[in-house]
C-alpha cells in the first residue's frame, strides 16, 4: 500500500463552520498523470485522478495541475523531509523512508525493532496543528476570528503554506506529500454511480464530495471571496481544497494524550497500515514525542506498519484509496439497508417511533462475518411486528438506535422467526445487487478514447471488483448463518408439532 497513514482515530467532522446546512460535514467527510494497474499480495491502491463531473463554482482556477508535493513513488523529497527534520529536532531514528513492496514509500528498520519498543519521538514543534504558527499571520487571524474549526482551518493553512513553496517553514514537508492524495474524493459522479452501484459506500463517498464542495463554497462566500488579497482564487479554489482535504482524509490523526486534538505528524505519515498491526500513534509526555509502540519486533530491511484504526474495507478506500486483499482484514464489514415499507400496516406508528430516536424509514446497519449489531436486530423486530405489538414499538425503535441506556438484547420469541427471515430477505436483494455488478463487470462499457484514460478506467473497475467481492463475501456468510438458524427453527417447531400430534392420538 503506498504511504497515506494514520487517520487513527478520527472519524468525523468536527462541527460545521456556518448556519448553511447546505456546507454541513455530516460524515467526516483533480487531471493528473495515470499509474499503471499494480497489485501486490496485500491489496490495490488508487493513485489518479479526474475531472469533476460534479457542477462546482465557477473558476477560473478548477482543474488546475496542483503545483506542489510529489509523485507517489519519489524519493528524492522524502529524502530531502528526513534531513530537515533531523536538523529540525527529530531524534536518530531505527527506521528510514524506502522504496517497499507493499506501497509505494514507507518506513524500514534499520536495526533490529523489539516488540513492545517505543519509536518515532517526533517533536510537538515539527506537529501542524490548528495552534501552528502562519507564515501570513493575517490569513489565520481572519480565520480564527471567523470562528472556523480544525478540519477547514488545517486544509486553509496546508494550502496557505504550499503557496509559499521554498518560503514556507513547511516546504520540505509539503514537497514530499503527494501531489495526489489517495481518495474517492476524486472519482466522478458517474464513476461512483458505475463502479460502486452494489456498495453502501457509494453514498457515504457523495456525501463527502458534497461536504467538501460546500465548505469550500462557504469559505469563499463569508471569508475568501471578503479578503481577495489575503485567500486570491487562483491559489484557494476548489482543486486546491480537494488536495488539502485529501491530505487530511488520509493523514490527520487524534491523539488522545494531547486532548483529543486533531494533527498532521511529518514522518510518522510515512508509516502505511497493515491489518495485522494494532499499534497507532500517541503523544507520550516522557519522552515529550509523538510516539508508538510495537506490537511485533522487526528484522533490518524490513517494512514497520501501524494501523490506520479498525475500518471496513469500504472505509480504507473511501479514506486512502485501497482495498486489502480479500479475507485478510477482520475488521471488514458491509453495510446492509433496512427499510420500512409504507405497505406496513402499522406505517405511520412505527415511522413515528422510528423519528422520535432520530430514526430514518431506511438505515444502514453493518455485518460482519461474525455477527450482526444488537441494533439490526431490533430494527427487524419493528418492521416485523404485528399491530397487536404496537406496545413494544418505541421499545424496539429505542433498541434500535443505539440510544438505550440498557444493551440488552432484547428478544420476542413470537416473532424471531419473522425478523429472521426479513433480514435475509434483505441480505439476499443485496447479494443480487453485487452479483449483478461482478457478473457484468467485465463488459462495462469504458468508453475512453485515450491509453491513459483506458487505463484509469480499469484501475478504478479493479478497485470496485476487489471491494464489492469481499463485502459480498460476508453477505454470503451472514446468508449461510440466516438460513440455518431459520432451518433450525422450522425443524424444532415441526418436531414439537409431531410430538404433539403423537399425545393427541395417545389420549384418543
Amino acid at each position: 500500500m503506498a504511504e497515506a497513514p494514520i487517520a487513527v482515530l478520527c472519524t468525523s467532522f468536527i462541527p460545521c463552520i456556518s448556519q448553511h446546512p447546505s456546507s454541513f460535514f455530516k460524515n467526516l467527510a483533480p487531471l493528473l498523470p495515470t499509474i499503471p494497474i499494480r497489485s501486490n499480495n496485500i491489496h490495490i491502491r488508487c493513485s489518479i485522478s479526474t475531472t469533476s463531473n460534479d457542477p462546482l463554482r465557477a473558476t477560473n482556477a478548477t482543474n488546475l495541475r496542483i503545483p506542489w508535493g510529489s509523485d507517489i513513488d519519489s524519493l528524492e523529497d522524502s529524502l530531502s523531509l528526513q534531513k530537515w527534520l533531523s536538523e529540525s529536532g527529530l531524534p536518530i531514528q531505527k527506521m528510514a523512508i524506502q522504496k517497499v513492496d507493499v506501497g509505494e514509500r514507507g518506513l524500514v528498520a534499520l536495526k533490529n525493532i523489539r516488540k513492545g519498543e517505543k519509536l518515532l519521538f517526533v517533536p510537538p514543534s515539527l506537529v501542524i496543528t490548528a495552534d501552528s504558527e502562519w507564515s501570513c499571520p493575517e490569513a489565520g487571524e481572519v480565520l480564527k476570528r471567523n470562528f472556523v474549526p480544525d478540519w477547514p482551518l488545517l486544509a486553509t493553512y496546508l494550502i496557505s503554506e504550499a503557496s509559499l513553496m521554498k518560503s514556507s517553514r513547511w516546504s520540505n514537508y509539503i514537497s514530499a506529500l503527494p501531489r495526489q492524495p489517495y481518495s474517492l474524493l476524486y472519482w466522478t459522479r458517474s464513476e461512483l454511480d458505475t463502479y460502486l452501484v452494489a456498495s453502501q459506500i457509494r453514498k457515504r463517498a457523495i456525501e463527502r464530495i458534497t461536504d467538501v464542495t460546500g465548505t469550500y463554497n462557504d469559505l469563499w462566500l463569508r471569508i475568501f471571496s471578503k479578503y481577495p488579497q489575503l485567500f486570491p482564487e487562483e491559489v484557494f479554489n476548489m482543486e486546491t481544497f480537494k488536495w488539502s482535504f485529501g491530505i487530511l482524509f488520509s493523514r490527520l490523526v487524534r491523539l488522545p494524550s494531547m486532548d483529543g486534538r486533531v494533527a498532521l505528524v511529518p514522518w510518522a505519515d510515512m508509516l502505511n497500515h497493515s491489518c495485522e498491526v494494532e499499534t497507532f500513534l500517541d503523544y507520550d509526555k516522557s519522552s515529550q514525542g509523538i510516539v508508538f509502540t510495537t506490537d511485533r519486533s522487526y528484522q533490518p530491511g524490513e517494512q514497520v506498519f501501524i494501523s490506520y484504526g479498525k475500518k471496513s474495507n469500504g472505509e480504507l478506500l473511501l479514506s486512502y484509496g485501497f482495498v486489502p486483499r480479500e479475507g485478510t482484514n477482520p475488521s471488514d464489514s458491509v453495510e446492509l439497508q433496512l427499510s420500512l415499507e409504507k405497505s406496513d400496516k402499522c406505517y405511520e406508528e412505527k415511522l413515528k417511533a422510528l423519528r422520535k430516536h432520530n430514526l430514518l424509514v431506511s438505515e444502514c446497519f453493518p455485518l460482519q462475518t461474525t455477527g450482526w449489531p444488537l441494533e439490526l436486530m431490533a430494527y427487524a423486530y419493528l418492521v416485523a411486528s404485528p399491530p397487536n405489538m404496537s406496545g413494544q414499538f418505541e421499545e424496539m425503535a429505542s433498541a434500535a438506535s443505539n440510544k438505550t441506556t440498557s444493551k440488552k438484547d432484547i428478544r420476542y420469541p413470537e416473532i424471531e422467526e419473522q425478523a429472521l427471515q426479513y433480514i435475509l430477505d434483505s441480505c439476499e436483494l443485496s447479494i443480487s445487487k453485487y452479483t449483478k455488478f461482478l457478473q457484468g463487470s467485465s463488459s462495462i462499457d469504458l468508453d475512453v478514447t485515450s491509453p491513459k484514460q483506458l487505463n484509469r478506467k480499469l484501475f478504478l473497475k479493479q478497485l470496485a471488483v476487489d471491494l464489492c467481492t469481499s463485502e459480498q463475501r460476508i453477505l454470503f456468510r451472514t446468508q449461510y448463518i440466516l438460513r440455518r438458524r431459520l432451518r433450525d427453527m422450522r425443524s424444532g417447531e415441526l418436531r414439537a408439532l409431531r410430538i404433539l400430534d403423537g399425545f393427541r392420538k395417545l389420549f384418543k
